[in-house]
């Protein structure tokens, strides 16, 4: 819960590096709380106004960290647009989420593992 967190601390933030630990946590939780939203709005019967208040709330500190994650192996967040390309650009940047971090400080800043 304390990575969660710390992304949406650094709600709009695109500079810096972001760990795999920290993306990957932040995406775990984004996943159950989306998840318990849905049985919410199913057992509750209200459409999907909870999911998509939640998506649209999540969306900035998503991409943030995604950027962030980018850099962390080197790379410029504007590789994110790649997930607009389907199926392709999604396991693309999927491969590049799972990438360990750049060795040493680069040059969106130090690295965040030391």
């Amino acid at each position: 819960m304390e990575w969660y967190l710390k992304v949406l601390k650094n709600y709009a933030v695109f500079s810096g590096r972001a760990r795999r630990t920290e993306y990957w946590m932040f995406f775990l939780f984004n996943a159950i709380i989306s998840i318990i939203l849905s049985i919410l709005q199913s057992i509750a019967n209200i459409g999907e106004v909870l999911t998509i208040i939640y998506s649209i709330l999540v969306f900035l500190p998503s991409l943030a960290v995604g950027a962030r994650r980018l850099h962390d192996s080197g790379r410029s967040g504007w590789w994110l647009l790649l997930g607009l390309i389907p199926f392709i650009g999604t396991i693309i940047l999927l491969i590049f989420f799972c990438l360990d971090s750049e060795e040493g400080d680069n040059r969106y800043g130090a690295n965040p593992k030391y």
